[in-house]
């Protein structure tokens, strides 16, 4: 990886590009740090230091790099657009317009951009109003709404903040999908979690202190926690590049004098296909009974059983979790992959699966090939989302500040960048001159 960065860095055009997303890394940085008016900031850290669980809150702190814990400009990351990008995506399969509009090129991918862009800026407005109102509930709001023209004021810029920083992050994210390196969106979320390995580290000192005021089974913890995050770093790196390799036989065929075909390829399918957003979506159905719960402030009777059954620590939320992962993976692969329309590609193009028929019968076999790695990928991402909350159960180490879905998001950006930083060196470099001889 520091070879490729060092590569593309001797080529001027690619430094220009790394050090704009850098820029805009710098920028999003500061804007993180902003604080929105109108608000009391040391009720605000009272208030957020009792919401350090897992919950809606901590799950959006997480995202936007500490931002939504301090109610500044960008305190809804990058959670509306990625909320809208996979909403426009579900609507692309369910609506006709929508799917035909998808396949018309690149028009067609503009206009879908171009109403993703709006449906976020529509989400960032009402996730903001509902942070305003969880905000004023909570006695942090310095005018209340109640108190006339300052208290409208006030309300009414708040929530435009919120929004207008919604709008200001997927523009940044666009900025670098057009001239930096990598995915803007993914560069941005990597550069908030980033910003929580500190965090991380002052937990971990925490913990290791904890240790040498007698507490000696954090000195085993400590350790073994070490060694697990790092054996998770391997683990989706390992993945990331797993994949099924179906063979495909063409056909000869000639035309004039010339023959065409007969070459021997493959279709690959990875494993982890699904990425991290099987883990999102399981991890935000799941936070929802313990944000109700913030508000209710249930503890006793049937209510309380049932949040506190929805805790991290508990082991019906854990198997929950584990089916919900499984339930999305599958989910996902059916809306990205049609073996149906596979099997009619191939035939198309006069491709065939050795020892398959073509039709049906490979419609058949591609889909049981894509329930079998699917489930493969499942299991993985199950494993790597479920291990930070067992192995927290166990140490009563449940406040560190990374999780699994963190680690994958984290590792995956990066591996995908370099992956776009090497094949624009190849591209730079196609003659033989390469960088990385």
């Amino acid at each position: 990886m520091f070879k490729t960065i060092s590569s593309a860095w001797r080529i001027p055009d690619l430094r220009k590009k790394i050090l704009f997303t850098l820029l805009i890394i710098v920028v999003f940085r500061i804007g993180s740090v902003i604080p929105v008016p109108f608000l009391d900031a040391t009720a605000l850290r009272t208030l957020m230091n009792q919401y350090s669980g897992e919950n809606f809150l901590a799950y959006q702190n997480m995202l936007s790099g500490g931002a939504f814990a301090n109610a500044t400009l960008f305190a809804m990351g990058v959670t509306p657009y990625i909320n809208s990008s996979i909403i426009m995506q579900l609507l692309c399969v369910a609506i006709p317009a929508l799917e035909a509009l998808s396949k018309e090129g690149n028009e067609g991918r503009k206009k879908i951009a171009a109403i993703t862009r709006y449906v976020t800026v529509g989400l960032g407005l009402i996730q903001g109003t509902a942070y305003y109102v969880f905000l004023r509930r909570s006695a942090i709001i310095v005018n209340d709404w109640k108190n006339g023209f300052p208290g409208v004021f006030s309300c009414a810029v708040i929530i435009l903040a919120f929004t207008a920083g919604t709008a200001v992050m997927m523009w940044l994210g666009e900025q670098i999908n057009t001239n930096g390196i990598g995915n803007g969106i993914s560069i941005l979320l990597f550069a908030g979690i980033i910003s929580r390995i500190s965090v991380l580290i002052t937990s971990l000192v925490q913990y290791w202190q904890l240790a040498v005021n007698g507490q000696t089974k954090f000195f085993f913890f400590v350790p073994i926690f070490v060694v697990l995050f790092l054996f998770v770093i391997w683990l989706i790196t390992f993945m990331n590049d797993a994949e099924r390799r179906i063979p495909i036989q063409y056909a000869k065929r000639v035309v004039g004098r010339k023959m065409y075909g007969g070459q021997s390829s493959y279709f690959p399918i990875k494993v982890g296909m699904g990425g991290v957003l099987p883990v999102i979506f399981a991890s935000s159905i799941l936070s929802i009974p313990a944000t109700i719960n913030m508000f209710a402030k249930v503890e006793t009777g049937f209510w309380g059983s049932f949040f506190k059954f929805f805790s991290t620590t508990s082991v019906g939320y854990m198997i929950i979790y584990f089916i919900l992962i499984i339930m999305f993976a599958y989910f996902y692969t059916t809306i990205q992959y049609n073996p149906v329309e596979i099997a009619n590609n191939l035939r198309t193009s006069n491709g065939t699966i050795p020892g398959i028929r073509p039709g049906r019968p490979t419609a058949d076999f591609i889909a049981k090939i894509l329930s079998r790695i699917t489930l493969i990928g499942a299991l993985f991402l199950s494993v790597i989302a479920l291990l930070p909350l067992i192995f927290g159960k166990i140490s009563t180490m449940g406040n560190l500040s990374l999780g699994g879905t963190s680690i994958i998001i984290l590792v995956g950006v990066a591996l995908d960048t370099v992956k776009q930083l090497e094949s624009q060196i190849v591209m730079r470099n196609y003659k033989g001159k390469g960088f990385l001889d």
